[in-house]
């Protein structure tokens, strides 16, 4: 019987990634993405594309209103996205979101009995969000193996971070070899309805460095 797997799939180059890694290791795959009340909605559009493409088993969206509790630029429209390099952590920072995402991705993952969660996170190339750094990572894996059946009967779901390490270009270098179509990505913060980016954000940044230090052609769609 193949092993089963929750991907957490946003749309972006992270995320399809790590649905990539995750088929590559003989997963069966689920894919779960979120409409949590984000700025830019084109990037469920493409986390839809990714995911047939990939011929997972299922894909879910699960919409989440944290635009009620705001606190970021991403869901907060009275709040700008930043344009330039900020110190510390950005406002585009949403508060607790990987805990309620991979918290939903568990209770998915004991319902279909897969015995891995794949998330995207990464440590290296990233905007300093805590819920990406491998303390977090490594608490939520022992909350993983406490809070749940199948935890408690010995069968523990693993929680898996492939790109945790990896530096943008590695990742772009590691999704390119294994077939993904990063041209179907969104990762601007404020992409438009067809999900065209800025290429002025923090993420925007990353992502025109990571090919350009990966050397591999940007096939990223501008504003």
């Amino acid at each position: 019987m193949k092993k089963k797997a929750v991907v957490l799939v946003s749309g972006g180059l992270d995320s399809a990634t790590c649905l990539a890694i995750a088929r590559e290791h003989d997963h069966e795959c689920y894919a779960l993405s979120f409409n949590y009340g984000q700025r830019s909605s084109s990037e469920l559009d493409a986390a839809k594309e990714i995911s047939t493409k990939a011929k997972v088993i299922e894909h879910k969206t699960i919409a989440l209103n944290m635009s009620e509790i705001g606190g970021s630029a991403l869901t907060d429209d009275s709040i700008e996205v930043p344009e330039t390099e900020t110190k510390g952590i950005p406002v585009t920072y949403v508060p607790a979101r990987n805990t309620v995402f991979l918290s939903y991705a568990l209770a998915w993952a004991e319902v279909v009995d897969a015995q891995a969660i794949y998330i995207g996170v990464n440590a290296l190339d990233y905007s300093g969000y805590p819920d990406c750094r491998p303390e977090y990572i490594a608490a939520f894996q022992q909350l993983m193996n406490l809070a749940t059946k199948a935890g408690v009967e010995g069968k523990p779901i693993t929680l898996m971070t492939p790109l945790i390490d990896l530096s943008k270009a590695e990742i772009i270098r590691s999704g390119t070899r294994l077939g993904v179509n990063y041209g179907l990505t969104v990762s601007c913060y404020q992409a438009d309805a067809e999900g065209r980016a800025c290429a002025r954000c923090d993420s925007c940044r990353l992502r025109l460095k990571g090919f350009k230090d990966a050397g591999v052609d940007d096939p990223t769609r501008y504003q």
